[in-house]
């Protein structure tokens, strides 16, 4: 498809804001949420896990679970069972409330099973070896029953020490920062480097048992007088696991300026842990992951392969970890020369990039490394200890997101040290500078035309890395001696997969949650339908395939993928402008999340998750003056001078929280909530404006698509889950839809007036008919599902349908009903989800009619379109593979949104 024409668009907007007059009445009475329903349906509903396996290795997991409106109350228990009918444990709180007061989404925590689990009203069961937590003393001691965890309260100790039984197992968890203040671009210079260590500002414990504990610390990393980048680390404990998990979120902070070498480089970054080393050297050892279950095994002291041999029963004991034997009764040939078998403290495995991974080890600092192999891909797995006692330890997506490395040091003293470096110390530093000089793009003018050329909206100092932020997984395990092979591969296996229990499709449809009527599971009971279903496949599928193909990975970059191909070149514009990383772009990641919502797909899941992770802690500014905003696509995810509420937008993150429970993307939306105070700090429309605009509290320009959307699907979030500003939200939920309810016409004025302070939208006083391609594109039909199913406000329905009935209308038909038609419009056949949605809420066959008709034959993919991939190799492309050289991720996510809810709308009115 051609490029959106921006400029033409924010030219429109701003003269369309411009000529309306404004009043400060609202016009319409008060609104109010739909009232209390009658009890619904509250079957039990079957859990299961998302890939095979169960929980295995891993301390626990959490699942939401949707409910339908009136189910259950606010006080209701639930109770778990396995397919034996036996209880299993379970700790359940509630995550979401209906309008009238029911629960919408429940949490539900175990740290047991294996098979399909039953969740149903009733009385929970109690684990027998509970999660308890002590706040009384100078540390946070947390208890699972198997493992005991002392967690600093002050300090740069995070994890004071681990324990099982009475033996100590890990102690003196810290972070490690590691600073280059100057990054040399030849080969000439001296690198300096500077350590921080993780300084404690506040602790807390958000959750204390029975089956699940979290505990929350924040600081910044700290050396002398200078303390920054902040983090914020989640600590998960679950009943009766010898394990717990880490999430650990940095934000950038730093000065790293364009053109220049001095700066704040990270050069390293890294969770470390010392680790008590009890037994004999040949009772010690180590494993470190390779690819997929494949472990390196061996002792701080070999004595296998010598020129004399121990005993055969003796080797196989130190290649399977277990304590071995008096040496008194090995062969005394080897018994007598221990001492002169050398001792290998040292290990470090580094992962540079997503294609490979070097190990090694050495005797101890001073002496040289001996390489011990490598590979291509490796799991980020890792365990130094003995036979009375060792630490596992893993980082997830440990070379999706490269530069990564795990380091094993001093084995062979009374404490070995591990660290896992979530950024490795031996890969170039963090270089986040802007990527080109401006090119003379001076003035608004100027950047106008570079936008005509490249497609990227650049601005002097506002490409800058300043306040985004990266999460990352971590889990550790306290053994009570060296774990079998077997069980080893299970540790493996939970840091490449974490666990998850799902709730079916079934269920999500059912409790109409995330826009009834939206979704539905996959059919292919016709031909048509059929088609259609292979059609999102086939994109799915190539997009998976193209994130290997084209190596999108990284630290900050795993997660998202590119915006548009070049099919001269056979590869995605990731160099030109707007053209590169997709950035949210039109809602993939609403595509992604329905498409698992209707299927149930792990592969869908996993994708969408890391797209999740990333879009919204990457793309987005958490600190700083932009803080709740997200970067326009573009070369570098941060460096486009469109920051803007459509890539913040909390709707993309609503599905992952829901689903899971998971509370650092919980932050980020309710981040957003008072969001609309950025409109005070950065107005979107600066560069194209005619008249004077000066940001005023009481009269902000808003748009009512995409601005809008962003705004109030993080005020639907905090009032759906009561947070802290829930009422507040509410408020704003309500008048903003009466406030674009009562303006003369509806969505089609296109923007208002809002008051910060009231929270309401100003009436204009004149009819403006200002329309826009991208406003409905970035979840606001599925915004609006949600909220007309929510609260009873006919005359916002009506403005709605009509705004949905008129998008794809001929000129005339716009023109006739409001003395205006909308102008030069694209993305039809991504509108033909509107004209879907408001025909079924309005009974409107033509508009039924006309939506299948636009999804057919407008724009956007055609049934004509090859559907199919090509082959690559040699020497036209890098790496050989295919390409769809008529696929674009624009056309890709509105096919996809709209297909599936065409079909969940209008399935059953598909032309013959």
């Amino acid at each position: 498809m051609s490029p959106i024409p921006r400029r033409s668009l924010l030219k429109a907007a701003a003269v369309a804001g411009a000529a309306a007059q404004f009043s400060w009445a609202l016009g319409a009475k008060d609104a109010q949420a739909a009232p209390r329903t009658e009890a619904a349906d509250a079957d039990p509903v079957t859990l299961d896990w998302l890939e095979d396996g169960g929980l295995g290795a891993a301390p626990g997991s959490t699942v939401g679970v949707p409910w339908p409106m009136g189910a259950f109350q606010e006080d209701q228990t639930f109770a778990l069972t396995d397919a034996d009918g036996k209880d299993v444990p379970v700790q359940s709180w509630p995550i979401a409330y209906w309008p009238d007061g029911s629960l919408k989404w429940t949490a539900h925590a175990v740290s047991s099973g294996s098979g399909k689990l039953t969740l149903a009203a009733g009385d929970a069961t109690a684990p027998e070896k509970k999660v308890t937590v002590d706040r009384s003393g100078g540390t946070i001691d947390v208890s699972t029953g198997v493992i005991a965890v002392k967690i600093g309260k002050n300090g740069s100790t995070i994890v004071k020490s681990v324990t099982r039984g009475s033996t100590e197992i890990a102690r003196n968890g810290r972070l490690v920062l590691i600073r280059q203040p100057e990054v040399e671009d030849e080969d000439q210079g001296t690198v300096k480097t500077e350590r921080f260590d993780g300084a404690i500002d506040s602790v807390t414990v958000e959750q204390d048992g029975p089956v699940r504990a979290v505990v929350r610390i924040d600081g910044k990393h700290r050396k002398g007088s200078r303390s920054w980048l902040p983090f914020s680390i989640r600590l998960y404990f679950y009943a009766g696991a010898d394990s717990f998990r880490m999430v650990h979120t940095i934000t950038y902070d730093g000065t790293q300026e364009p053109g220049k070498a001095s700066g704040d480089f990270i050069r390293g970054l890294g969770v470390r842990f010392s680790v008590p080393m009890r037994d004999e050297a040949y009772d010690r050892h180590i494993r470190i992951g390779g690819e997929g279950t494949g472990l390196l095994r061996e002792a701080v002291q070999g004595i296998t392969g010598l020129r004399r041999d121990p005993g055969a029963a003796v080797q196989a004991a130190q290649y399977a970890g277990q304590k071995l034997p008096d040496p008194a009764t090995w062969d005394q040939r080897v018994t007598t020369r221990l001492q002169y078998i050398p001792h290998w403290g040292d290990y470090t495995l580094s992962q540079l990039s997503a294609d490979g991974f070097t190990l090694r080890k050495r005797t101890r600092k001073g002496y040289g490394w001996i390489a011990a192999g490598g590979g291509k891909r490796a799991s980020g797995f890792g365990y130094v200890g003995g036979a009375s006692g060792g630490f596992s330890f893993g980082l997830r997506d440990f070379w999706e997101k490269f530069p990564a490395q795990l380091d094993i040091r001093d084995a062979h003293t009374d404490a070995a040290e591990v660290t896992l470096w979530l950024w490795s110390p031996e890969a170039q530093p963090m270089d986040l500078r802007f990527y080109h000089d401006g090119m003379g793009q001076d003035t608004y003018a100027e950047q106008l035309e570079g936008l005509n050329i490249t497609y990227e909206d650049y601005e002097p100092e506002f490409g800058t890395p300043y306040g985004i932020a990266r999460t990352s997984e971590l889990l550790f395990w306290a053994n009570e001696s060296t774990p079998t092979p077997e069980a080893l591969a299970d540790q493996v296996e939970a840091v490449r997969v974490l666990p998850q229990l799902t709730a079916p499709p079934k269920q999500l449809i059912k409790s109409k949650v995330f826009g009834p009527g939206l979704y539905s599971e996959p059919d292919r009971s016709t031909a048509a339908k059929a088609k259609i279903e292979d059609h999102l496949d086939f994109l799915f599928t190539y997009y998976k395939d193209q994130v290997e193909q084209r190596r999108w990975y990284g630290f900050w970059d795993y997660g998202d993928f590119m915006h548009t191909y070049d099919t001269v070149r056979h590869q995605w514009r990731y160099d030109v402008g707007g053209y590169a990383w997709d950035n949210s772009e039109l809602s993939p990641d609403l595509w992604l999340w329905y498409a698992y919502l209707r299927s149930g797909r792990s592969d869908i899941f996993r994708f969408a998750e890391a797209l999740t992770r990333h879009t919204g802690e990457v793309d987005v500014y958490h600190i700083g003056q932009w803080a709740g905003l997200g970067t326009r696509h573009g070369v570098q995810h941060f460096a486009d001078s469109a920051k803007q509420q459509r890539i913040s937008n909390t709707t993309y993150r609503r599905f992952y929280y829901f689903l899971t429970a998971d509370e650092r993307v919980g932050d980020l939306m309710a981040a957003n909530v008072d969001s609309d105070e950025t409109f005070l700090v950065l107005d979107p429309l600066r560069k194209v404006r005619t008249d004077p605009y000066t940001p005023d509290r009481h009269a902000l320009s808003i748009g009512f698509g995409t601005d809008w959307s962003g705004l109030v699907s993080a005020w639907l979030t905090e009032w759906e889950r009561r947070g802290p500003k829930w009422e507040k939200a509410k408020a704003r939920v309500l008048s903003t839809m009466e406030g674009i309810a009562a303006q003369p016409n509806g969505f089609v004025q296109g923007s208002g007036l809002y008051d910060l302070d009231t929270g309401k939208f100003a009436t204009a006083d004149t009819p403006v008919v200002s329309v826009s391609h991208l406003s409905a594109v970035f979840g606001l039909n599925e915004l609006c599902a949600e909220l007309i199913h929510l609260v009873d406000m006919p005359k916002f329905n009506e403005v709605y349908f009509d705004y949905c009935r008129y998008f794809n209308a001929t000129k005339a038909e716009q023109a006739a009903r409001y003395g205006s038609n909308f102008g030069t419009l694209l993305l039809f056949q991504g509108h033909s989800r509107l004209d879907a949605y408001a025909a079924v809420q309005t009974g409107d066959e033509t508009l039924a009619k006309r939506a299948w008709t636009k999804f057919y034959s407008s724009d956007g993919y055609l049934e004509s379109s090859p559907w199919k991939t090509e082959p690559l190799s040699g020497p036209v492309t890098l790496v050989a593979g295919s390409e769809a050289s008529w696929v674009s991720s624009n056309d890709t996510a509105l096919y996809g949104l709209a297909a599936i809810e065409n079909l969940a709308l209008l399935g059953d009115k598909m032309p013959s």
